[in-house]
């Protein structure tokens, strides 16, 4: 997602992951391998709670549609699938783990 004064992290980071993990689908396919990629949302880890201020926290968790932070198991659920069976016709994917952050966007 894009936010003012990030345009070289964004495209570098967000959009070039993204593209890049397209192509690595593509590129791998004879070998067998799936490639997909994770991209969380705002995971509520110490080091978060240690820079965000409380004011912070509740600015940002007002943006969230399911009206909480992620926690680190959210983001190992979804690794654990992807390297499952069950995910096995998956791959060049981007799975967005933020509660709807990207769908709801800034608000």
């Amino acid at each position: 997602m894009g936010l003012k004064r990030s345009s070289a992290n964004t495209a570098s980071k967000g959009g070039g992951i993204i593209a890049w993990i397209r192509v690595l689908a593509i590129e791998l396919v004879p070998y067998n391998i799936n490639v997909n990629c994770i991209a969380p949302g705002f995971i509520m880890t110490e080091l978060a709670r240690k820079i965000l201020s409380g004011t912070e926290i509740q600015a940002w968790l007002k943006r969230i549609p399911l009206e909480r932070y992620g926690q680190p198991e959210d983001v190992a659920g979804t690794a654990v699938f992807l390297a499952s069976a069950d995910s096995d016709y998956i791959t060049g994917t981007t799975i967005f783990a933020g509660g709807g952050f990207t769908c709801a966007g800034i608000m």
